[in-house]
């Protein structure tokens, strides 16, 4: 049988991805050893340089690791940004390269490639049906191979963006926005819940443009159809653009019930509106209402953003007014990221530029503020006895499990370590309720 070893970096849309090219692929073995690899498949990032330089040397590593058998697959955005023509002269190990405009094929692509090169047949997909709305879908039995923990997974319901941030290469990689289809969203859905999954957490370039180039117009038709999933506990939005935070949809989760977790993830970048005007926001005004329009319906709400110091013309005054905001506004969770020039943007040829030094000492100093901030908080909840999803058992401590509270999503929040006597069984995918024992500046230590 064959053996794939995967490779996805980046960001949850690329993993998605790739475990739609898995699942689509039939009978095969998933293997965690590149040595044991007849076929190695490599999802890429390069929205930032840095993301490229990561990409390259894991091409290049693994490439120099797989040996001359080994068929390597390569596919994502540093393909999308710099074509098949210039890598293929840059890494001539690779074997097959997947164009993002492509994205749509990608399995079947793979599917012939490996029967061109191993002759060997991968067996056609199997599919079953399901009532929805009163009509008989079909749904592939294998149309996804799951790869995260057993309590979570990602959804993503968009590809491209629609906007174009001055600092951001997206759109020229991935192309305009386009909703992907809502009957098979909610197919899919109720496949990987089926599966015993707990929580589904929504992504996209903008979570809150799905519908906007469809007949649905917005994101509250698809949310109907996944409340209505049997077996969803948790369902997480991610990347929401402060402007389509709007009272319609605000009011329309507010209603939703217990199922949606009122936790916001929005970008807003800065907190100046001259800042915001260089970047091109789709919401260059004052982020102060987004915020405030989502805890008048939602006031206990964690909120979750990221910030760019350092861009071009961002003076101390500038910044300032950033620092003031973060601290006024007490966001649970924040990443701050240094602005990095990048060919082809409009950002890249501004003028005043901020020296590396500038940008680092004001990314420290904004992570310093928030670190209190995270602790503060996660103070608050200390003695409380609340719901921890679990994700996964500790690798190191037998007894202690790794999970999340509502308000922590995985991999860019903090954790909640679970423990629990012996007689008390804890298993990966069960939400169990535990005391809040210890406050840490992001992690929380919880009895059960």
């Amino acid at each position: 049988m064959l053996k794939i070893y995967t490779h996805s970096l980046g960001c949850p849309k690329n993993l998605v991805d790739t475990e739609h090219v898995l699942g689509s692929l039939g009978d095969f073995i998933v293997v965690d050893e590149l040595e044991d690899a007849d076929v190695v498949f490599i999802n890429t990032c390069a929205f930032i340089q840095s993301a490229v330089q990561e990409s390259v040397a894991t091409i290049v590593e693994i490439a120099t690791q797989a040996g001359e058998e080994c068929f390597i697959i390569v596919c994502g955005c540093l393909v999308g940004r710099y074509g098949t023509c210039e890598l293929k002269k840059e890494v001539p190990e690779v074997n097959l390269w997947l164009e993002t405009k492509d994205i749509d094929s990608w399995g079947s692509l793979v599917a012939a490639a490996v029967q061109e090169h191993f002759g060997i047949k991968l067996p056609a997909r199997e599919y079953q049906a399901f009532t929805y709305d009163n009509r008989i879908m079909q749904i592939p039995v294998q149309g996804r191979k799951v790869s995260t923990a057993p309590s979570y997974a990602w959804l993503k319901v968009g590809e491209g963006c629609r906007h174009n941030c001055s600092f951001c290469t997206i759109p020229s990689i991935r192309g305009g926005y386009r909703s992907l289809d809502k009957e098979m969203l909610i197919s899919e859905a109720k496949v990987v819940i089926g599966s015993g999954i707990k929580e589904l957490i929504l992504v996209a370039q903008d979570v809150t443009a799905w519908g906007s180039d469809t007949d649905d117009k917005d994101l509250r038709p698809l949310l109907d159809g996944l409340f209505r999933l049997d077996g969803l506990e948790r369902l997480r939005l991610m990347y929401l653009y402060p402007a389509g935070m709007t009272d319609t949809l605000l009011k329309y989760l507010q209603e939703a019930g217990d199922t949606f977790v009122p936790y916001f993830d929005i970008p807003l970048q800065h907190a100046h509106e001259d800042i915001l005007a260089r970047m091109g926001r789709p919401f260059a005004q004052n982020p102060e209402i987004a915020v405030d329009r989502i805890r008048k319906y939602f006031p206990e709400a964690a909120l979750r953003t990221t910030f760019i110091v350092g861009f071009p013309g961002e003076t101390d005054s500038h910044f300032d007014k950033l620092y003031q905001f973060v601290d006024k506004t007490r966001f649970h969770q924040l990443g701050v990221f240094a602005y990095e020039q990048e060919d082809g943007t409009k950002a890249a040829e501004m003028p005043q530029q901020v020296e590396e030094r500038v940008k680092n000492a004001r990314k420290d100093e904004l992570m310093r503020l928030q670190a209190e901030i995270s602790g503060e908080i996660l103070e608050e909840y200390l003695g409380e006895r609340m719901p921890v999803l679990i994700d996964r058992e500790h690798e190191e401590w037998a007894g202690l499990y790794v999970g999340r509270t509502w308000f922590q999503a995985p991999d860019v929040d903090g954790i909640t370590y679970v423990s629990a006597p012996p007689e008390v069984e804890i298993k990966p995918g069960m939400i169990v309720e535990a005391d809040i024992a210890e406050t840490q500046q992001y992690d929380l230590v919880a009895l059960v």
